[in-house]
This record gives structure tokens, C-alpha cells and sequence, in this order.
């Protein structure tokens, strides 16, 4: 074993035992169980350890930005451990913005959103499919069903990974899933090992696009097919204006990511690191009549059905209040770990970072490319 894979089963370790002593050993279900079954001394050490990588925007050095790239793995998965529940709670099982079409509900835009990658690449049912990053399998298990393919979650959360399974479980989907826990800057997957790989909205975490791709691409068997939908900001974005630092800076924070980087950036990358690059565009800007955000904003004259007003309220301000009230009281008992509220306000920022950034044509969360690795 290799100095590098010795460091990484030693972190893996500590993860798992982390994982447990936070969340508990078995899979709950329901926003207020999750809460109440956290260690409560750990969870508000978890989030003091997330927000002391931060610093406001304006106070922000480069020295700040590079700890948070070095330390990317802790920044991630000390997010998602804080945000998981309340991802689940206010948006479902599948943590990523999808298109929307006048009268379609949020949940079949979602679903549909997942179908359109898996076709565009042309996933079938032979075919073994790795999922980078794939949170608590969503996408995972919606690729599954749609294609017949057998889709390998990649992790390196391991309380996402716990989920993933138990759903994957009740959807009858043991046989067709698998799951490795891992880095994806360093995968620990032979080379030319899977027909198709996708991300969806994860990649983004990484400290480098060059990084993640370059593993993406060794992994694939020689005329392999990487789809995604890249978290970017648009060639619009300037890193030195201000107004422009503060929304990145506020994604970042608010999505656990250790820097944005721009769809040119993403290109390059794709390129740098052997891909043919067959088809790309942003499909945020694409004239929609009804924006990928609208749910975010909490306005409820936008919610297309009667069940999306459930998703919407929400990110209204009642909802948002209704929500911190809750947090607050089970704080106060006991119930909840310190620092619960917090997490809820940091999510809040990011919704309204995201918000902002889409509306100034500065950020993207589906910027939607299929590469291939070349048959030589």
C-alpha cells in the first residue's frame, strides 16, 4: 500500500467514526428525528469547525482561499454533514436545480432533468455507470430505473453513503447500485473501468477542475462518455469587482465549496485533460419562460402545481421563519445541537446568493456538457 492510499484509508476511518458519533448508527427518517438523534456536543463542534474556514467577503485573503482548497475534503464533508437533513427536508432526495416547463411539477422537473443527461449520453442497459459524488442517490437511483444500467455511487460522505443504501433498498435497486466511499481527486478505481460516468452539481467541490476530470477520464474505458451539469459562474463574472466577489463568495459559503470557477474554466479543463468535448451550453440561459431559481425566491405566484407550493413555502419568509423557530426551540431543549439555527442561516445565504447571481447572469448551476475519451 502506497504512502497516499495509507493516508486515505486513515481518513476514511476517521470519517466513518465521525459519521457515527454525529448521526448515530442507523438510518432515521423525517427532519425532526435527524435532529434530535445528533450528538449534540459534536454537532456544534462540526459547525464551528465549517464556519471558522470563512471570513467575510471583504476581509477575505488569498491565504484564506487556499487553506479552503487544501482543506477541501474536511470543508465538503463537514458541509454535508451539517446540510444533508436540511437538504432533504426543503427539497427532497435529490440535491440539484432542474429546468421547469409551464405546469410541470417540481418532482417530474427534477426527474426529468435526470433522464435528459442519462439520454444525451446515451446510457444503456449494459453499460456500467459510475455517479460521482452522489449525494444520497437521487439521480443514482432515477438513472437505475430510467436505463437499466448498473450505477455506482461515489462518495466520500459517509452519513450520504448510510442514506444512499437504505433507499437504494426500498426501491428494490440492491442489485443494480454500489457504492464506494472516496476522494474523487483520487479515486481508488482500476483504469478503463466504466462505460459512462455523470455528475451532477458535484464537481464543483473539487479544489481543481483539472483534478477531478483528469480521474473522471482515467477511470473510463477508452470511448467513455462524461455528462455533467457544472456549478459555474459565467465568463460575465469578474473576480475583482466587488459586488461580483461577494455573490461567488456567498455560493461558496452557503454550498461548501472551496472556490467558483468559471465555464471557461471548465472547458479548458475538459480539454487539458484529454477530452473530446462533443457538446456544450448553459442551460440556464436558454429562455426559459419559468426560471431554474423560482423555487428559491419563495414567491408562491410562481409554484406550478398545488404540491410545489409545499416545496415553495419553505423558502418563503414564513417558512424560513417557521423553520428557524423550530431550530431555535429544539436548540433550547436539548434537542438539536447548537449551532442547528446557524446551518439554516447559511443555507439561507446561499439560496440568495444563487438567487442574485442567476438574476445578474453570473452564475449557472446546470452548465451541461457531454465529453468523451478518445477509442485510442
Amino acid at each position: 500500500m502506497t504512502n497516499r492510499q495509507t493516508t486515505l484509508a486513515q481518513s476514511h476511518s476517521e470519517d466513518l467514526a465521525f459519521a457515527k458519533a454525529l448521526h448515530g448508527s442507523k438510518v432515521k427518517a423525517g427532519f425532526l428525528a435527524n435532529l434530535a438523534s445528533k450528538n449534540k456536543d459534536i454537532g456544534a463542534a462540526a459547525v464551528k469547525d465549517y464556519l471558522s474556514l470563512w471570513k467575510d467577503s471583504k476581509e477575505e485573503t488569498k491565504a484564506d482561499e487556499s487553506k479552503r482548497l487544501f482543506d477541501y475534503t474536511r470543508l465538503t464533508n463537514t458541509y454535508y454533514n451539517l446540510a444533508t437533513d436540511f437538504y432533504e427536508y426543503g427539497w427532497g432526495r435529490s440535491f440539484h436545480f432542474s429546468r421547469f416547463y409551464p405546469g410541470e411539477e417540481f418532482n417530474k422537473a427534477i426527474s426529468r432533468h435526470e433522464h435528459y443527461l442519462a439520454a444525451q449520453m446515451g446510457i444503456k442497459a449494459h453499460m456500467r455507470v459510475l455517479d460521482v459524488g452522489c449525494g444520497v442517490g437521487g439521480p443514482q437511483r432515477e438513472v437505475a430505473h430510467f436505463t437499466g444500467a448498473h450505477v455506482t455511487g461515489f462518495n466520500n460522505n459517509d452519513y450520504q453513503l448510510s442514506r444512499a443504501a437504505h433507499y437504494a433498498v426500498k426501491e428494490g435497486l440492491e442489485n443494480q447500485v454500489s457504492f464506494i466511499k472516496g476522494d474523487f481527486m483520487a479515486m481508488t478505481m482500476d483504469d478503463n473501468t466504466y462505460d459512462a460516468v455523470y455528475a451532477i452539481e458535484a464537481t464543483v467541490h473539487a479544489p481543481t477542475f483539472e483534478g477531478v476530470y483528469g480521474e473522471i477520464f482515467r477511470v473510463l474505458k477508452p470511448g467513455g462518455v462524461f455528462g455533467c451539469y457544472e456549478w459555474c459562474m459565467t465568463d460575465d463574472y469578474d473576480e475583482t469587482d466587488p459586488e461580483h466577489h461577494r455573490i461567488a463568495h456567498g455560493i461558496e459559503i452557503g454550498n461548501g465549496i472551496p472556490k467558483m470557477r468559471r465555464i471557461s474554466e471548465c472547458l479548458a479543463a475538459l480539454k487539458t485533460v484529454g477530452f473530446e468535448v462533443e457538446h456544450s451550453e448553459d442551460l440556464a440561459n436558454v429562455g426559459d419562460q419559468i426560471t431554474w431559481y423560482y423555487p428559491l425566491e419563495g414567491d408562491l405566484r410562481k409554484c406550478q402545481t398545488f404540491r410545489d407550493y409545499l416545496t415553495c413555502l419553505v423558502m418563503t419568509r414564513f417558512g424560513r421563519n417557521f423553520t428557524t423557530t423550530i431550530c431555535k426551540g429544539l436548540e433550547t431543549v436539548g434537542i438539536a445541537p447548537k449551532g442547528t439555527v446557524e446551518t439554516q442561516h447559511t443555507l439561507e445565504t446561499a439560496a440568495d446568493a444563487l438567487v442574485e447571481g442567476a438574476q445578474k447572469n453570473l452564475f449557472t448551476p446546470m452548465f451541461f456538457f457531454v465529453a468523451r475519451k478518445p477509442s485510442n
